[in-house]
């Protein structure tokens, strides 16, 4: 919990105004991953509890100044840290973890971090909710999205235990209020806890506090009321020399990996409680790296064994792997050290992400090729990112949650960073390219078919909403909700019907 003294009110009871002479005022500004990206707002709100969000977001209602939120600042599009923003209410301060015995649910506010989140439920009851990978991300931005994490496979989506979501809205007359909305089936606010299940942060109000309960959960004991947090995990790191690849091999290696993601995507693969991640570098960053999340305890180093054996068969083994063993939460705060350390200051970059059915065709691996090999962009933070996915994820209903994706078997992404703003043009055009040309045949984008699932609004790309990139005539909103679509303009016109919330990519109203 942040201090009282931080929060205190102005003569007249309400939250004070944070301009630019207030320190605070920059933290907040500058809270975010994405470096592209700089907000300048006349003020800063910083909230503690539900109520000072209403009073937060009344106030620049009635005054018609455009507001947005803030809590972890991991937002990798404008739609925080955007020029048009002249009000940011931070509601990082909001960080209680609590049981729930009337709903018989954890509670999480808003504010609190993944690696918060993770550490109270382990500390207080030894279970686990499937949230995604860095600790540092603000669940207030994160849930909506449907997240998905190291354990998805095993586990599902996050928004798979979600049964209730508070949310602070603004109604038809310009008044904020606070709603309860839940999973039950006779909650006339029903519909607005679906959009929460993957309709995505900032499109319809602000979520203040989720709960978060195993739908099959029965009894009193919180402990019974979330999956069981594994009693250890395994990671391993192997790598391959780019020297040693060349463009056949290459193309072995890319088929080998669709092949076993393929085989094994299903929830009941004994190979469900393995998450892996195959981060294919830029040719001139010199290395290859795979990495894997392992539960499987004993059979963790066979497991991983036998996954990179299926990688490399017919190509050089890779050198490693370097396997290691520790508890899930001293994992959970510090995952894969290498991969999420980032410089002072931050980076700037573009990630543009798919989600995709099958196996990438022998073409399109070609294509990857040329983009990570080819001499004439000097783009040393460029990557090809493919993390497993499916499992327990492809076992839930389409339209049961607003995360409509639910038959993909790899995440990929094609991913950029840079620190020198000189270096933003050749980074931006490597990455939009290269995406455009590896899903030429609809358009320069996954739209979804047999072949792909769309796309993750946790990720978002405002390419996808530019026909300049996005030439197939299918728009944004298919790409990352398909037939939820219409459902969740309905809500939005229900629970948003001034449009307060908006941004790049927010929900249009119906």
């Amino acid at each position: 919990m942040s201090s009282s003294k931080q929060n205190e009110g102005a003569s007249d009871g309400t939250l004070p105004r944070i301009g630019e002479s207030d320190p605070s005022y920059w933290q907040v500004v500058n809270k975010r991953f994405n470096k592209r990206y700089v907000a300048r707002p006349d003020y800063v709100r910083r909230v503690s509890s539900t109520q000072e969000v209403v009073a937060a977001v009344q106030e620049a209602v009635t005054e018609k100044q455009r507001l947005v939120v803030t809590s972890g600042g991991h937002c990798l599009e404008n739609f925080v840290s955007d020029p048009t923003a002249r009000v940011i209410i931070d509601i990082s301060p909001m960080k209680r973890i609590y049981c729930d015995q009337e709903k018989r649910a954890v509670a999480v506010e808003a504010g609190a971090t993944v690696g918060e989140t993770f550490q109270a439920l382990f500390d207080n009851w030894g279970v686990v909710v499937p949230l995604g990978e860095h600790p540092g991300i603000g669940m207030g931005g994160h849930v909506p999205g449907g997240p998905f994490g190291f354990l998805c496979r095993q586990l599902g989506l996050a928004a798979d235990y979600l049964s209730a979501v508070e949310v602070v809205t603004v109604d038809q007359n310009g008044k904020a209020n606070s709603v309860i909305a839940t999973s039950e089936a006779s909650d006339l606010n029903r519909e607005l806890w679906w959009a929460h299940t993957g309709g995505g942060a900032g499109n319809i109000g602000v979520a203040t506090r989720f709960w978060f309960r195993e739908p099959s959960a029965a009894g009193d004991d919180p402990a019974e009321f979330l999956p069981a947090a594994p009693p250890s995990i395994t990671t391993f790191k192997a790598e391959w020399n780019w020297a040693d690849v060349d463009q056949g091999s290459f193309l072995k290696l890319l088929q080998n990996h669709g092949d076993w993601s393929e085989k094994n995507s299903a929830a009941a693969s004994p190979n469900a409680t393995l998450w892996t991640l195959l981060e294919i570098h830029r040719q001139q960053f010199g290395r290859i790296v795979v990495r894997g999340v392992s539960t499987a305890g004993a059979g963790a180093p066979a497991q991983a064994d036998q996954y990179l054996a299926a990688l490399s068969a017919g190509l050089t083994k890779p050198v490693g792997p370097e396997v290691t063993q520790m508890s899930w939460l001293e994992f959970a705060l510090n995952p894969l050290p290498d991969l999420f350390a980032a410089p002072p200051g931050g980076v700037s970059t573009k990630v543009k992400d798919a989600l995709i059915k099958k196996r990438f065709t022998d073409k399109q691996i070609e294509i990857a090729y040329e983009y990570l090999t080819r001499t004439d962009f000097d783009v040393m933070g460029g990557m090809f990112g493919l993390a497993t996915y499916g499992g327990r994820i492809n076992t839930v209903a389409r339209d049961a949650t607003a995360s409509v994706q639910r038959d993909a078997i790899l995440d990929v992404a094609c991913t950029t960073g840079w620190l020198d703003p000189q270096d933003e043009e050749n980074n931006m055009r490597w990455a939009r390219e290269f995406y455009r040309d590896l899903f030429a045949e609809t358009g320069g984008v996954p739209v979804p078919n047999a072949q792909y699932d769309g796309t993750f609004i946790n990720h978002p790309d405002n390419d996808l909403a530019d026909s300049i990139w996005n030439t197939s005539g299918v728009p944004w909103s298919k790409l990352y909700y398909n037939e939820n679509y219409p459902r969740l303009r309905e809500i939005k016109a229900r629970w948003d019907p001034l449009n307060i919330f908006h941004h790049a990519l927010s929900i249009e109203g119906a």
